[in-house]
């Protein structure tokens, strides 16, 4: 199985909520961080599946459409349109890039990257200077 094979197997996976299937994607010391999740850094298939349960658990639909994919065999990135239904209907549309190392066909590590603000005092100040640029009429 390549690389691509696995990423786009475990996306399958996802969206179909198969929990059990999801989780035989990851190598036992897997980390997988993603900043969605209660714990974002997740050591150990212990610890995904406990995230997983989770995140599955909210969701009505999940949705995942691959716009741009890249690997070496061994590690790849992978820019994904991510569309989710959660319980109540909430909907959460986003860009997201996954980064992530294959070994044996199990994902080593994987980390997601969303285009949110940085958290802290960083986050604060381009908050706060977008407001500032869009009351001057200077937002772009």
């Amino acid at each position: 199985m390549t690389a691509k094979e696995t990423f786009e197997g475990l996306i399958a996976a996802f969206e179909s909520k198969n929990l059990e299937s999801v989780m035989k994607y990851f190598a036992e010391d897997a980390v997988l961080y993603d900043p969605h999740y209660p714990v974002p850094r997740m050591m150990g298939t212990a610890a995904i599946r406990q995230g997983m349960e989770w995140g599955l658990g909210n969701m009505e639909k999940p949705g995942f459409a691959i716009r741009h994919y890249w690997d070496d065999g061994r590690v790849g990135a992978a820019e994904l349109d991510t569309h989710h239904v959660f319980k109540g209907g909430m909907e959460l549309k986003i860009d997201q890039v996954f980064v992530f190392e294959v070994e044996g066909n199990k994902f080593k590590r994987m980390q997601s990257y969303v285009p949110y603000s940085p958290p802290g005092i960083s986050g604060l100040l381009t908050k706060v200077t977008r407001l500032i640029w869009r009351l001057q009429g200077k937002l772009k």
